[in-house]
């Protein structure tokens, strides 16, 4: 098998299931594909270049789905339907979510979806600077809320995960924070699919808010 960047990242992407990000190294990458780590290094430099280019291969896979907009569809459906395949890619990969936080992608595929989101918020009504503002808070929303469920899934505690529902209930003194216990296993809740819907409700609202403010002005 040729060496190159691409095949790194693929390696490292489909070991992540089994050592998580904590457990990936150049090293780890190198056994599985059966060379010496320096020989990594001339393809990609280090953790941080191999961070990126598996970030680049799971946004490209997330943005092969974002297709211009069709009638009857409304651009809230349309955008809320591209973080929830942004959320699933992620998903399907252990820590998917804090790989893609915080790299640097350069990509046709992303510069490609940025122009059909701003495309599509500019026909519904957005200033290019107001829907260029509103396209970084639904990603930041989406990775974020997608780091924190897959935490809760608890795969870097093994079997003593703390989000466990048994763990959670009664784990605040109700006596002392009477309001925060009451709702703790909403807080906490392994219901990622219901928590990531709501927070994507309050998101569009917050869009559909800025573009009405801004027709005021």
């Amino acid at each position: 098998m040729k060496i190159n960047s691409e095949v790194i990242a693929r390696t490292a992407l489909r070991l992540l299931d089994d050592v998580g990000l904590d457990g990936l190294s150049m090293r780890v990458v190198a056994q599985e594909l059966g060379v010496r780590a320096p020989t990594l290094y001339w393809h990609i430099k280090n953790k941080q270049q191999l961070l990126d280019a598996m970030a680049t291969l799971v946004y490209v896979e997330a943005a092969e789905k974002l297709t211009p907009r069709v009638d009857p569809t409304t651009w809230e459906d349309w955008i809320a339907d591209w973080a929830r395949h942004l959320r699933q890619v992620m998903l399907s990969h252990r820590d998917g979510a804090r790989v893609l936080a915080g790299t640097y992608v350069n990509h046709p595929a992303v510069y490609q979806s940025v122009e059909l989101v701003l495309q599509t918020l500019g026909e519904a009504g957005f200033g290019l600077s107001e829907a260029a503002r509103g396209l970084p808070a639904l990603l930041h929303y989406t990775i974020g809320h997608t780091i924190e469920e897959q935490a809760h899934a608890g795969a870097a505690y093994g079997g003593d995960n703390p989000y466990s529902p048994e763990r959670v209930a009664g784990s605040v003194d109700a006596e002392r924070f009477p309001l925060a216990a009451q709702v703790v296993g909403t807080l906490l809740s392994a219901d990622g699919d219901a928590g990531f819907e709501h927070g994507l409700r309050i998101i569009v609202l917050g869009l559909r808010a800025a573009r009405e403010e801004q027709g005021q002005c």
